[in-house]
Order: structure tokens, then C-alpha cells, then sequence
């Protein structure tokens, strides 16, 4: 049966919904769903705190892969956000590491009500080896994903708009599916195309085909 399209989500009204270390764990497969992904240092949760409004929504640390679990957080009874668990750089048992790989591609493969991935990465050291892996991922199940190149506010204004050219020149064969920003929680830049694209995927069932972001 054909669920009924959400109306336009209202991040400040997001709350924390569960955690889940497994797919079984995971709210019901209904509605829709954006997931928030990228190194354990990339600031998936600063990002997930100024969309929102709310710094203690997500958990921050200065110690990377401290959230080992998807965390859901509902913006209304269909829609939701989730931060997935960081790779590549926390300092854990590499069977724990194995874990959170085996747990990330379950969800990815299996869940339904996924609309789109946010891909976060630094914007000095974009397109990491798993980087990589998510987005070829994200091209074998025509996945859309909108990179966000974060801690701009690191960067002057000229070597950071040459690491965004550099990122979707390595896309350009992809444009249907990535779009790439911008982005700094710490300077609240680069909010409203961030804004624009999940608009779009928590609130239309077609997949958003044309984001002009930059």
C-alpha cells in the first residue's frame, strides 16, 4: 500500500528516537529515512546539531568512533534521521571494527525506507579508501548521495572552493546521484542547500533528480 507523502520536515523538532547495534534493532521499515555517514572524525553529529538547532541532540566527542550504534532521530511519525557509526579512524578491536562494517552494510543494503545518504567528509582529506566504498556502494543501488565537505571554516575561501571543484570533478561521471557542498557546523554555513536536499528526500517519493547546491 502507497504511504502518504510527508509534509516538509521541521528539523528544530527532532528528537531522539533509539539506538541499534543490529538491523533487527531498528525502528520499523516505514516511512522515511536519511542516513548521516562518513569518518569517525568528519563531524557527522556537529552536523546533525547545527541542522537541528539542538548541540546535545547528537553525541559529540573529541574522542572519534565514540558512537558505535545507529542512532534515529524522529522529525515527525514518518520521518527520521540517522547518524550511523563513524569508520576508519576510531581506535578499537578490529573485530569491533568488523561489527560496525557488517552492521553499516546490513543497513544499507536492507533498509527500505532509505531515501538518501549524507556523506560527510573532511574537506582537507575528502574521498578516503571508505569514502570510496559508500559511494560505489551508492552507484550499484542508484543510492543519491549529497557529500558535505565539512569544516570548511579550516580552510580560506580559494583552497576550499578548489577541494570542492576537485571533489565533483572525480564525480562528474555521477552527477544524477552526488551532489557536493560546502559545509561548516562550526560557522552555521552552509545550511540551507544542506537543508534543500533533505527537504526534498523526506518529503517527495521521487528521488531528488536536480539539487543546484554549491
Amino acid at each position: 500500500m502507497d504511504q502518504p507523502l510527508p509534509g516538509k520536515p521541521n528539523y528544530q523538532q527532532a528528537q531522539f528516537l533509539t539506538s541499534a547495534s543490529k538491523l533487527h534493532q531498528c525502528p520499523a521499515d516505514v516511512g522515511w529515512e536519511v542516513a548521516f555517514a562518513g569518518r569517525s572524525n568528519a563531524g557527522k553529529s556537529s552536523a546533525i546539531n547545527c541542522l537541528t538547532g539542538n548541540r546535545k541532540l547528537a553525541r559529540t566527542s573529541k574522542t572519534p568512533g565514540r558512537t558505535q550504534l545507529i542512532n534515529f532521530f524522529s522529525l515527525s511519525d514518518s520521518q527520521r534521521l540517522v547518524d550511523l557509526p563513524g569508520y576508519g579512524f576510531a581506535k578499537v578491536p578490529i573485530a569491533v571494527k568488523r561489527e560496525w562494517t557488517k552492521q553499516l552494510e546490513a543497513y544499507l543494503q536492507q533498509r527500505q525506507c532509505l531515501r538518501g545518504l549524507i556523506l560527510l567528509m573532511d574537506v582537507r582529506r575528502p574521498l578516503q579508501q571508505f569514502d570510496q566504498m559508500l559511494l560505489g556502494w551508492a552507484i550499484e543501488s542508484s543510492m543519491p548521495a549529497h557529500i558535505l565537505l565539512t569544516k570548511a571554516d579550516k580552510l580560506k575561501k580559494g583552497p576550499a572552493n578548489s577541494a570542492l571543484l576537485q571533489v565533483r570533478t572525480q564525480l562528474r561521471d555521477h552527477t544524477e546521484l552526488f551532489s557536493v557542498q560546502l559545509f561548516s557546523a562550526l560557522k552555521h554555513t552552509g545550511l540551507e542547500p544542506l537543508r534543500a536536499v533533505l527537504d526534498a528526500w523526506l518529503s517527495d517519493a521521487s528521488v531528488l533528480e536536480d539539487a543546484q547546491v554549491g
